[in-house]
C-alpha cells in the first residue's frame, strides 16, 4: 500500500513539476519584456520619434505571442490544486486561496483591460492614454506574480494563521502576515528583478542574430541600450534580493540551505563551496567525505546565512540531531528531528482524540485535546515521516542547481556590464568582424543559459523544501488525492504532449515574427 501510495505521490509531483516548468518558460519573459515596452515607449512618447515607435511595436508583438500561451499554461497549473492536492487545498484552502482570488480579480482584469487598449489603440485613444495602457498591463503582470509567489512563500513558510480542529481546515487571522512575511518580500523581488535580467538577455539574443544576418542595425542599437541596461538592473537587483533571500532562507528553512550547499556538518565561520563535485556515496549518518572536489571560500556561507563571518551554520546532520552552536563556539540544542516527530505524533492523536470527543459533546475533552494540538501543531506534518531522513531534499539535484544559478549570475552581470561598456564607445560600429561575430552568437546563447539559470532557482526553491507540501505541516503523500497513479500518468503524457505543442508553436511563432519583421524597415513605422 505504502508502495501505490508513494507511486501516485512520485507522478502528481511529476506531473505538476511538468506544468510549472512549462510556465516558467513564458511568465519571466512576460515581466521583463513588459517593462522593457514601457521604457521604449515612454521614449517614444518624449520624443516623438517614430524609429522609437516601429521598436516598441516590434517587441510589444512578441509580448502578446508571449503572454497568451502563458495565461493557457498558468490556468490548468491552478486547477491541478483540485485535482491532484485536494487534500493540500482543503486543508489551507483558505490561506492559500485568497492571494490567488486576489491575483484573478485585480490583476488578470488588469492585464486583460488594458493589454486589448495596448495592441488595438494605437490610433484610437490618445498618445499618454495609451502609455498609461501599457504600463499598466506590465504592471498587472507584476502584480499577478506578486500574489502568486505570496502564495508559494506561504508554502515555504506558513504564518498568520490557526488551525480550527474541528473543521480540519486552517484559518487566515492576519493576512497582512501572510501578504508580507519575510518569505514572502524576498522571494517577490528575487523573482520579479530575475525576470527584467531574463528580458534583457531575451532582447540583447534576439538583436545579435539580427546584426549576423546583417539587418536593421539602427533598430538593434536601440533595442540593445534598453535591453542591457534593464537586464544589468535587474541582475544587480537580483544578487541583492538573493542576498536577503539567503538570510531569510538560513532563518526559516536551514535544511534547505544545508542542501544548497551539500553541507552535513556545520561549523563556525562555515566556508562556501564556489565549485564542488558532490560524493555520490554520501549519505546521512556514513563517514564519507561530502565532496570529491571543492574549492571553498573561507567564511562565505557563514557571513551569507548570517551576515556575521564567524557564524555556525548547521549541516544536514547537525539539524536533524538539534545541534547549534552560539556565537563563542558554545553547543546549543536545538528541535531535533526525532522530538519534531514525537510533537507530530502528539497532535496527530490529540487530533483523532478531539474528534471522538467532538462525536459526544466532551466539553472538557474537548478543550484539554484543544490544548495539545495547539501546542504541537507546528510539528504536525513530522507525525507522517517514518524516519528523520524523509526530511532531507534531494542534495545533488538541489546543490548542482544554486551552483549553476549562481554561476550562470554572475556571468550575466558581466556580460551586460561588457554589453553596454561597448555599446557607449563612439567608435564602436556593429559590423561583423569576427569578434563581433563571437559577441553576436554569445548574445545569442545567452537566452537558453538565462532560462536555464531562472529554472534552476525554482528547482531549489521547491526541491529545496522537500518533502513538504506545507513546510513543517504538510508532506507530499498526505496532500495529494485520492486518485490512481494510472489516472496521473495518464493525464502527465497529455500534458506533456499538449504543452511540448503550446512550446512549439510559441517559439515558431516568436521566430516567423523575428524573422519577418527583421526583414522590413524597422526605422519607420508600419503603415496599416
Amino acid at each position: 500500500m505504502n508502495e501505490l501510495l508513494m507511486n501516485v505521490v512520485d507522478w502528481s509531483r511529476a506531473q505538476f513539476a511538468l506544468t510549472a516548468c512549462y510556465h516558467w518558460l513564458f511568465v519571466p519573459l512576460t515581466l521583463g519584456l513588459g517593462l522593457i515596452i514601457g521604457v521604449m515607449e515612454t521614449i517614444y512618447y518624449r520624443t516623438r520619434d517614430e524609429k522609437w515607435l516601429a521598436t516598441t511595436k516590434f517587441w510589444m508583438t512578441l509580448f502578446g505571442v508571449n503572454f497568451a500561451i502563458g495565461v493557457a499554461t498558468g490556468i490548468i497549473l491552478e486547477f491541478e490544486f483540485g485535482t491532484n492536492w485536494s487534500n493540500y487545498s482543503w486543508f489551507v484552502g483558505d490561506i492559500f486561496g485568497a492571494p490567488l482570488a486576489i491575483e484573478g480579480i485585480l490583476a488578470f482584469f488588469m492585464e486583460s483591460t488594458f493589454i486589448a487598449v495596448m495592441f488595438f489603440g494605437w490610433k484610437k485613444v490618445s498618445p499618454g492614454f495609451h502609455l498609461a495602457s501599457t504600463w499598466l498591463t506590465a504592471l498587472g503582470a507584476a502584480i499577478s506574480a506578486l500574489w502568486i509567489l505570496v502564495a508559494n512563500a506561504w508554502m515555504q513558510y506558513p504564518t498568520g494563521v490557526t488551525f480550527n480542529p474541528e473543521t480540519m481546515r486552517n484559518e487566515m487571522t492576519d493576512f497582512w502576515a501572510v501578504a508580507f512575511s519575510p518569505m514572502a518580500m524576498a522571494k517577490v523581488f528575487h523573482t520579479v528583478t530575475s525576470c527584467w535580467a531574463l528580458g534583457g538577455a531575451f532582447v540583447v539574443g534576439v538583436c545579435g542574430w539580427m546584426l549576423l544576418k546583417g539587418r536593421n542595425r539602427d533598430h538593434c542599437m536601440r533595442s540593445l541600450k534598453v535591453g542591457g541596461w534593464v537586464g544589468l538592473i535587474g541582475i544587480v537587483l537580483t544578487s541583492i534580493s538573493g542576498d536577503t533571500s539567503a538570510v531569510v532562507v538560513a532563518e526559516k528553512q536551514p535544511m534547505k540551505l544545508a542542501a544548497m550547499e551539500g553541507l552535513y556538518k556545520g561549523e563556525s565561520g562555515q566556508p562556501i563551496v564556489a565549485f564542488g563535485i558532490l560524493n555520490p556515496a554520501k549519505e546521512v549518518g556514513n563517514n564519507e567525505e561530502p565532496y570529491l572536489f571543492d574549492i571553498s571560500i573561507p567564511h562565505g556561507l557563514a557571513f551569507l546565512a548570517t551576515h556575521n563571518f564567524n557564524a555556525f551554520v548547521p549541516g544536514i546532520e547537525d539539524i536533524i540531531a538539534g545541534k547549534s552552536q552560539d556565537l563563542q563556539g558554545n553547543s546549543m540544542n536545538t528541535m531535533s528531528y526525532a522530538q519534531r516527530m514525537a510533537h507530530g505524533k502528539a497532535a496527530k492523536s490529540a487530533l483523532a482524540q478531539y474528534n471522538a470527543a467532538l462525536k459526544i459533546g466532551d466539553s472538557a475533552a474537548l478543550q484539554e485535546h484543544k490544548q495539545v494540538i495547539d501546542d504541537n501543531f507546528q510539528y504536525l506534518g513530522y507525525a507522517y515521516l517514518d524516519d528523520p531522513k524523509e526530511a532531507v531534499p534531494n542534495v545533488p539535484l538541489t546543490f548542482y542547481s544554486f551552483h549553476f544559478m549562481v554561476t550562470v549570475g554572475g556571468y550575466l552581470m558581466l556580460f551586460f556590464v561588457v554589453l553596454l561598456a561597448l555599446l557607449n564607445k563612439p567608435k564602436w560600429v556593429p559590423e561583423k568582424t569576427k569578434l563581433k561575430k563571437a559577441l553576436y552568437w554569445l548574445a545569442i546563447i545567452t537566452i537558453p543559459l538565462t532560462y536555464l539559470c531562472s529554472m534552476s532557482g525554482w528547482i531549489v526553491a521547491e526541491v529545496g523544501r522537500q518533502p513538504w507540501t506545507i513546510q513543517d505541516l504538510m508532506p507530499n503523500k498526505v496532500a495529494i488525492s485520492d486518485l490512481s497513479a494510472g489516472y496521473v500518468q495518464t493525464t502527465f503524457w497529455i500534458f506533456a504532449v499538449v504543452f511540448t505543442a503550446l512550446l512549439i508553436a510559441d517559439v515558431s511563432i516568436i521566430c516567423k515574427q523575428i524573422s519577418k519583421k527583421s526583414q522590413t524597415d524597422l526605422n519607420v513605422v508600419e503603415k496599416k
